[in-house]
């Protein structure tokens, strides 16, 4: 069975989700190749093919790449009718339809199973392509699918709903939002969540650090939280707590981030560290004993997973799919979100609670993710999605 993965560009070292997923389904006789609009020499796990570039300030280049690509056409004629017919009849202009032809033109001319669309928002002008070409159709969602990209364009997915015929979603909290954007609830699904290499996520001194050392590792953007997060630090600091805190990432919201930190007069205490690569991450994560994630929403949260496969307290918001990463009182703690007063509350009950009380938090979390979220079950489930 082939499976064609569309994605932007490949992923990275550190995005082990499709990596692992790669990986996984290759050791399983799966033939796996990689869809993507750029190339990237460094990856060598699968096959990549890759989109027709667009050059816009060349139009005698553009010229001559649109000709190789009509020229390739000719090879795959019923595909391109096929394709050509599906998009007439969702009233597409002959523009769009053109352009969607030459954007498309790597997945048109690879002979598939299936057409796995690594975000929804991929899938967008393709959502015909794997009809075209006989193939299934399946979408991953993840955190941005859903929560964020709809809040501008309400109907850009009622297309994808029509013709997926399988969704992958990182959480329940996901699908569910999916039903209510018009996914039909007849369509085939598969709950599977983010998954670790747990051997490398081992912390012998978790809990032993007697100073409080905060951490979050987290794109710097308004759905994170982090404003909220910081409000809640300078009520600890105005009750006298001592403490540090060190948020990896970064993104739009530096600018704020940074004037609210000066604002709320943590300068002292906070620290932003920037993006770092996971051999640095998880020695953040060594030193620190809690974890803060209290976003606004989140899709499920690979970094809050990482946390409590090295021990440490994690608190978290009860947005979106964080109820699902961590079980309130089991693993960790659940907080209503936008609410800094019961995030700082929840902070310094934690922090009084008995020895014996966190090791035994901190001991179920490492429990639960070496159980549940290694890399071996997830790659059964992929397995049993396509099959």
């Amino acid at each position: 069975m082939k499976i064609g993965i569309v994605l932007s560009k490949p992923p990275t070292y550190s995005e082990t989700f499709f990596n692992s997923k790669i990986k996984g389904l290759q050791s399983n006789g799966f033939d796996v190749v990689l869809l993507v609009q750029k190339k990237d020499s460094n990856f060598k796990l699968c096959k990549t093919k890759v989109a027709p570039a667009v050059y816009k300030k060349n139009l005698l280049l553009q010229f001559f790449t649109t000709l190789l690509v009509g020229l390739k056409f000719i090879f795959f004629s019923r595909r391109i009718l096929k394709f050509i017919q599906l998009e007439k009849q969702e009233n597409k202009n002959w523009s769009q339809v053109f352009k969607n032809l030459y954007t498309n033109a790597h997945i048109l001319t690879t002979k598939l199973d299936w057409v796995h669309f690594g975000f929804v928002t991929m899938a967008i002008q393709s959502e015909h392509v794997a009809k075209a070409i006989n193939a299934k159709m399946a979408i991953s969602m993840r955190g941005f699918d859903v929560d964020v990209f709809p809040l501008k364009h309400k109907e850009e997915y009622v297309s994808i709903w029509k013709h997926v015929d399988k969704v992958h979603s990182i959480s329940n909290y996901l699908l569910e939002k999916a039903y209510v954007l018009g996914l039909s609830k007849n369509i085939a699904y598969q709950i599977i969540t983010p998954a670790l290499d747990t051997s490398k996520f081992i912390n012998p001194s978790a809990l032993q650090l007697k100073p409080i050392e905060f951490v979050t590792i987290s794109r710097l953007h308004w759905m994170k939280g982090l404003h909220y997060t910081l409000e809640a630090l300078a009520i600890l600091k105005s009750k006298g707590v001592n403490f540090k805190y060190t948020i990896i990432g970064s993104g739009k919201a530096f600018e704020s981030l940074s004037f609210a930190i000066h604002e709320l007069d943590l300068k002292q205490e906070v620290v932003l560290v920037g993006d770092k690569p996971q051999k640095d991450i998880i020695n953040y994560l060594s030193k620190a004993n809690m974890y803060l994630q209290y976003s606004n929403s989140e899709g499920f949260c690979n970094a809050t997973l990482e946390a409590q496969a090295m021990g440490l307290l994690c608190i978290v918001s009860n947005g979106g799919g964080l109820i699902e990463n961590v079980l309130d009182k089991q693993t960790g703690w659940v907080v209503p979100k936008r609410n800094p007063e019961a995030l700082a509350n929840k902070i310094i009950e934690v922090i009084h609670l008995p020895e014996v009380e966190k090791n035994k938090i901190s001991k179920q979390a490492i429990a639960r993710v070496h159980e549940k979220f290694n890399l071996q079950l997830q790659e059964k489930q992929f397995v049993a999605f396509y099959e």
